[in-house]
């Protein structure tokens, strides 16, 4: 059971990971440490909500 949940907050960590990337990405080189983080936690919700997202997507509801 550990390894069940271990695995789905791996997933999940990741999948935040994947939403964020764009924001790190195009702020890594061109904009200050501060810049930067404004950013991710202005998208962090969205990020966090990744899940939300797939399942509207795939049960076309959204």
């Amino acid at each position: 059971m550990r390894a069940l949940i271990a695995l789905i907050l791996i997933v999940y960590l990741v999948g935040v990971g994947v939403a964020l990337s764009p924001t790190i990405r195009d702020k890594w080189n061109s904009a200050p440490a501060s810049d930067l983080a404004a950013s991710v936690e202005q998208d962090l919700p969205y990020a966090l909500a990744w899940p939300a997202r797939v399942y509207h997507s795939i049960t076309d509801r959204g």
